[in-house]
């Protein structure tokens, strides 16, 4: 039975209930059965306009989703699943360079869109499909890397070439994944999650798309930013038992704090998700104090699905204990934290296009190396940084290399070097310090940056130099960086 047999048989099986709802749409289970079979018919008409133009290996499609939340992308998602082609969940803030490095190294043929697609132009496009444009953006790929048999779902993760690398999913794992997060968290029927994280993210994937729908629950997908006053009037209009966001939506939240009468919406919440990284201990303790609610951090990794859940807030170390089917292994102690590699149902199967880089990260029985470094508490997970050079911004992992790379490219940039540091409200964000002629600019650096890359990638302050430090070997020490941006900023400081 494929993940499309599977999902149509539980949403009929809860039909009369609400599956999802946006600002302005409610889909009942049954309502969202029907409107994904009418997608699916009327996207198959379409291929079948264009077949003239596709070579007749094109079998089993390769449909880019590039969409922020709604319920058109999850009637696309389920749509595309219908026809047994193969959805690739993008990240609607990727910009030119990501969405261009995506079309070609995974062959798209299609993609369903909400916006202007970034990059290359299509080849043709099919009007509107239940609110969503579809485009044809590449026929003859020079390179086409077979997708596994298995394979049902794509996702993306910040790749170590500092492109993103596509995670191909089967659809045993996708069904793996909503299990072991709705078993392992108590999700029941009466449920109603709204939910903050983008669709294409593992946050929402593993946690509020499909988990919602297996339990018959009902998910309430927002958009817009998650500033405190948003947040507490979809709690009170969505009647949530369950919340979904980053650490910055939580952040907001505590700055704010609660009025008397949100109390009982702020009551209403069983259970309150974050990640993508430890929620700061300050904001818990004013959450805590302000609106009674103790928030879960969730520790999930993209290439392996969700990973733990902390089912009583507060009272035991780290991010939790181990999901359902989940199994660490690790050598790491409170003083020497040591590599966490992990098994779960959910795994990736490997990475589309970037052979073999998938499988390197596999140890003997099969554990994927996370890249994060921590250890085990009496069953709870403890991180303790990163092994890697990725960048944690709000929740979303940034590649500095991949950020570097443009700014080398850019007219003018002699050398660059890309980093994270501290806002002064201790947010975190990208620092550049880029070395080039008089003629550089930030402001003009910066916007490069944002038209090329996804917002979050950008850095937020670039500070333009002679030169850059070097050592006895030629590399650019980061502390000597650090320096450099310490002492620039202090100079902006003092003329402002």
């Amino acid at each position: 039975m494929t993940l499309s047999d599977l999902i149509v048989e539980t949403l009929t099986a809860h039909r009369d209930r609400t599956a999802v709802t946006d600002r302005s749409v409610e889909l009942t289970y049954g309502s969202l059965v029907e409107a994904s079979s009418t997608f699916a018919e009327r996207l198959g008409e379409w291929v079948d306009g264009q077949r003239g133009g596709w070579p007749d290996h094109h079998d089993r499609l390769r449909i880019g989703l590039y969409a922020a939340n709604s319920t058109e992308y999850v009637v696309a998602y389920l749509g595309i699943l219908r026809q047994r082609w193969v959805p690739f969940l993008i990240d609607p803030s990727m910009g030119v360079a990501e969405i261009d490095h995506i079309v070609e190294s995974c062959s798209l043929d299609a993609v369903v869109h909400d916006r202007a697609l970034p990059g290359r132009s299509p080849v043709s496009t099919a009007g509107v499909i239940a609110g969503m444009t579809v485009s044809a953006v590449c026929y003859e790929p020079t390179e086409r890397h077979e997708l596994l048999d298995a394979t049902e779902v794509c996702r993306f993760t910040s790749g170590s070439t500092g492109f993103a690398n596509c995670i191909e999913f089967s659809g045993a794992a996708v069904y793996g994944a909503a299990t072991s997060w709705a078993d392992g968290t108590g999700l029941a029927p009466s449920d109603r999650i709204l939910c903050f994280a983008g669709l294409s993210n593992g946050l929402a994937f593993n946690t509020s798309l499909l988990p919602a729908f297996l339990s018959g629950a009902s998910l309430h997908l927002a958009t817009g930013l998650p500033s405190a006053g948003h947040v507490v009037r979809l709690l009170s209009r969505t009647r949530a038992t369950r919340l979904t966001g980053f650490p910055a939506l939580y952040d907001s939240m505590a700055r704010r704090g609660m009025e008397a009468e949100e109390a009982e919406d702020m009551a209403r919440l069983r259970i309150a998700v974050s990640s993508g990284a430890p929620l700061r201990a300050e904001t818990a303790a004013a959450l805590r104090e302000s609106a009674g609610l103790t928030v879960s951090n969730y520790y999930g990794v993209a290439e392996t699905g969700p990973l733990t859940f902390d089912p009583e807030p507060g009272s035991g170390p780290g991010l939790g204990i181990a999901l359902p089917g989940v199994s660490f292994r690790t050598e790491g102690t409170r003083d020497r934290p040591g590599p966490i590699r992990v098994r779960s149902m959910s795994m990736g199967s490997r990475y589309l296009n970037a052979p073999s880089v998938f499988e390197s990260r596999l140890d003997d029985e099969g554990h994927y190396c996370t890249g994060d470094n921590g250890y085990l508490v009496d069953g709870h997970l403890v991180l303790a940084g990163r092994s890697g050079r990725t960048l944690n911004i709000g929740g979303r992992k940034v590649d500095p290399i991949e950020v570097r790379d443009l700014l080398r490219d850019l007219p003018g940039v002699a050398d660059a070097v890309v980093l994270g540091d501290s806002k002064d409200n201790e947010d975190d964000m990208v620092v550049a310090v880029v070395a080039g002629g008089n003629g550089l600019h930030a402001e003009d650096l910066r916007t490069a940056c944002l038209a090329r890359l996804a917002a979050f990638k950008a850095p937020e302050q670039i500070f333009v130099v002679d030169a850059l430090p070097g050592n006895s070997i030629g590399k650019t020490p980061v502390e000597a960086v650090r320096a450099i941006v310490r002492n620039l900023r202090a100079r902006r400081e003092a003329v402002t």
